[in-house]
């Protein structure tokens, strides 16, 4: 995909170290978005913007000598962007801030949701590295209905649909451009989907929460038995709701109010294990066919085409 890149090594060259910072942050606040930055006093200062646009959706990242970022009530009225990022830490150094009157803290490797619309600040080191998925507002609410509870929590580095996001995003960055729009809307929900999962505005504790008593314990019942059984080419709805002993219809109306159904969950827990069986080295030498087989998959068409769906690439180039 076409990278644009807005570099201080653009800049002229006879301006010194404060007129060229100057200059820049000129530029960014009048064709990027309204932010006031401050600079190591340590080093010459540097700094480096890339971006790639997947649809309504922004790659960025910023590598640099930017110490501080602040984004205050005049910056948003004066550009009025509205949407979410997530920040993620690609430096050795610790990114730390506030939002909504919560402190974050972000290591190497880790993340944090943060608002456009709400004052922010981020301070960092010497030099810095970390980029931003920028989502717009109305299409991460209309995903998750209380996106704003996880502005400024840290995602840990280890945090499995973080890493799959920041796998993902690079995958979509070092290919072409996307053209078909069947192809930027599934990207676009991908993106969507892992940032809900690895915020946790997605998932289990976040479906749990809007139930209570006997609702949530059974909801929880069927999602552990699905999560148990999903490689069984067997498992049904219908099964489930035997091994619970209630009806196929609760089992039904009980994951629909999740958002996602009973064939959905199954197949997205098939298409994760063949991801990891695929990407991890130690099942190199075992057949395509076989990890499909081993994750419930019993049409290796069928599982061929999910599979090309869910990641944007096809099983052998997930190895």
């Amino acid at each position: 995909m076409k990278k644009n890149v807005f570099s201080s090594v653009d800049l002229p060259a006879h301006l010194d170290d404060r007129s060229r910072f100057a200059l820049w942050q000129d530029i960014h606040v009048a064709e990027i978005w309204s932010v006031e930055y401050a600079i190591s006093g340590n080093r010459p200062f540097e700094a480096a913007i890339e971006a790639t646009a997947v649809g309504p959706v922004v790659l960025g990242q910023m590598a640099g000598t930017i110490q501080h970022a602040s984004r205050k009530e005049r910056n948003i009225a004066d550009d009025g962007r509205d949407g979410y990022l997530l920040l993620v830490n690609n430096g050795g150094t610790l990114l730390t801030g506030a939002q909504v009157g919560r402190d974050y803290s972000v290591g190497k490797g880790e993340a944090a949701l943060v608002s456009a619309s709400e004052a922010l600040e981020m301070s960092g080191s010497d030099w810095n590295i970390w980029a931003n998925v920028v989502v717009p507002r109305e299409t991460l609410e209309k995903a998750f209905a209380n996106i704003d509870d996880r502005l400024a929590l840290t995602i840990g580095a280890g945090n499995e649909a973080l890493d799959m996001l920041k796998r993902y995003c690079s995958f979509l960055g070092s290919g072409p451009a996307l053209v078909s729009p069947e192809l930027v809307t599934h990207a676009t929900e991908t993106i969507v989907d892992l940032i809900g999962l690895a915020t946790g505005a997605k998932g289990e504790p976040a479906e749990l929460a809007g139930l209570r008593g006997l609702r949530a314990a059974r909801l929880q019942a069927i999602l552990d038995k699905i999560r148990d059984n999903f490689a069984d080419p067997a498992i049904s709805a219908q099964r489930v709701a035997q091994q619970l002993r209630l009806s196929p219809r609760y089992v039904h109306d009980l994951l629909q109010e999740t958002g996602t159904s009973f064939a959905e969950r199954v197949l997205e827990l098939r298409l994760q294990r063949a991801h990891r069986m695929l990407a991890d080295r130690r099942n190199d030498r075992m057949r395509i066919s076989e990890i499909a087989l081993l994750s419930g998959f019993s049409d290796i068409s069928y599982f061929n085409r999910c599979f090309r769906r869910r990641f944007g690439s096809t099983p052998s180039n997930a190895r």
